[in-house]
């Protein structure tokens, strides 16, 4: 064999080869169907450039772009019993919690670290809607009130993520209480006369809705988020009527007075420091009694 092809050959061939690309180098937005190079989402935290569709982020998503870089920490929640009511469907709940766990690498659909936004301090819990759709049993609610505890220790405010399907099933009447204990966990945190935030995202619904997510001093959501307590269906063959346009999105509450504010992603972080320093008002001042009537 000649040089050619010993050498020649396999240099060409190396040269023209197809270099498989990789699968994750494009998004495809879900809403105009535009493809999106994937540094240029991330960059602009998963919000389409061509339409501006709020893509849904993890909870680790929540507090990396909130938080002042290399700012804060994550706390280790509450252990709750795994399966107290040895709840089976197709598979067992302890089962479908395994299997939650490897894919997402949390404990469970919350997460709570305390940091700093823009020098301010700030408790922050994110709810994961990738763990069993962000339903809330047990370690929600634990989750919560050990959030709602740490921003009374700091004298911080606490700030919530809310994205979630609901209740968890497998967790039957114990998920259900979890409504009151969360909203008692609010409580704390106004009675200590600190700021409570909430940032509704897509999508929030079920017992979250109708507990801890709808009770912040100020109510935030995102672009296009759904927010609600039943699906649109379930009231319309309740009620019997066609439901209007955009019912339960971000900007229908918005314009009917349910919510404050609709915030986009890209400038979330600047508005809650905005807030925070607003809302800042010293303990003792917002303990204090109020003066005696002069006679």
């Amino acid at each position: 064999m000649s040089w050619l092809t010993e050498y020649v050959r396999p240099k060409i061939r190396t040269l023209f080869a197809r270099r498989e690309v990789p699968e994750n180098l494009w998004h495809q937005c879900p809403n105009c169907q535009q493809m999106i190079f994937a540094r240029d989402l991330e960059a602009n935290l998963k919000v389409c450039p061509h339409c501006g569709f709020h893509m849904r982020a993890s909870a680790a998503e929540r507090l990396s772009w909130t938080f002042d870089a290399n700012s804060f920490t994550r706390i280790e929640l509450p252990r709750v019993p795994p399966d107290p009511l040895r709840f089976r469907d197709q598979k067992r709940y302890g089962e479908r919690l395994k299997e939650a766990r490897e894919a997402t690498r949390m404990e469970d659909a919350i997460a709570v670290a305390h940091g700093t936004i823009d020098g301010e301090r700030a408790v922050i819990a994110a709810m994961a809607f990738e763990f069993m759709g962000g339903s809330m049993g047990a370690a929600v609610g634990e989750g919560v009130l050990a959030a709602a505890r740490l921003a009374v220790l700091q004298e911080a405010p606490l700030i919530v993520f809310t994205a979630s399907g609901g209740a968890r099933m497998q967790e039957g009447a114990i998920s259900l209480m979890q409504m009151p204990k969360t909203v008692l966990a609010t409580r704390l945190v106004k009675e200590a006369g600190l700021p409570y935030i909430v940032v509704l995202t897509d999508p929030t619904t079920g017992g979250v809705s109708a507990s801890f997510a709808m009770l912040g001093d100020v109510q935030i959501a995102e672009p296009g988020a759904m927010i609600g307590f039943a699906g649109a269906r379930v009231i319309e063959q309740t009620m019997r009527e066609k439901l209007p346009d955009g019912f339960q999105r971000a900007e229908y509450l918005l314009a009917h007075g349910m919510i404050d504010m609709v915030v986009r992603r890209t400038v979330l972080r600047e508005t809650l420091s905005r807030l925070i320093r607003l809302m800042r008002v010293p303990v003792e001042t917002a303990v204090a009694p109020l003066p005696a009537a002069a006679d």
